[in-house]
């Protein structure tokens, strides 16, 4: 009698210890993808390729195929205020965001003058990061998975924007 509750909780507490092993990746991988991009002045479609692998490898253990990670540039617009899709690249499997798509950015992030307008050239790199975990045993948590999500801002570091290509106009 004791053993099947001894075994439950075994599975259990090991599904849930995975499951926030990969919580706590994902939060990595975002933070990580929108860091390096900021940290260029202009990336290529290689770049991104290679910060996608890195996003892949950074995953191990799990299967790094589950892994669906995005990279945005978005313009932060003083005339409208409102966040825009600059450029938008994704891992395979994931359809990137339009340009020109309205982004919601907490408003902790948005530059504003003493008048609470916000301020011009403004740009901010998304990297947003999902993975849906299954369960090995699936006793405690979902059989059918748990989303794993995250997205991280930075701002860019070299230039008032990231280029990819050789343009960053909004």
């Amino acid at each position: 009698m004791i053993v099947p509750m001894l075994l439950l909780m075994l599975f259990g507490i090991t599904d849930v210890a995975n499951y926030f092993a990969v919580d706590r990746k994902v939060s990595q991988i975002a933070q990580a993808v929108s860091d390096l991009t900021s940290r260029y002045t202009s990336v290529q479609e290689s770049d991104v390729t290679n910060f996608f692998a890195i996003a892949g490898a950074m995953v191990t253990p799990y299967d790094k195929n589950v892994l669906k990670a995005m990279i945005h540039q978005v313009y932060l617009d003083p005339n409208t205020k409102t966040a825009k899709v600059v450029w938008s690249r994704a891992t395979s499997g994931t359809t990137p965001l339009a340009k020109n798509t309205v982004y919601p950015v907490p408003a902790g992030l948005v530059g504003k003058d003493s008048s609470g307008n916000w301020l011009a050239n403004q740009y901010l790199i998304v990297g947003e990061v999902n993975y849906k975990y299954v369960p090995t045993i699936g006793w405690v948590l979902s059989k059918a998975g748990v989303t794993a999500s995250e997205i991280a801002f930075t701002k860019p570091r070299q230039m008032t924007c990231v280029m990819l290509g050789s343009t960053c106009t909004p």
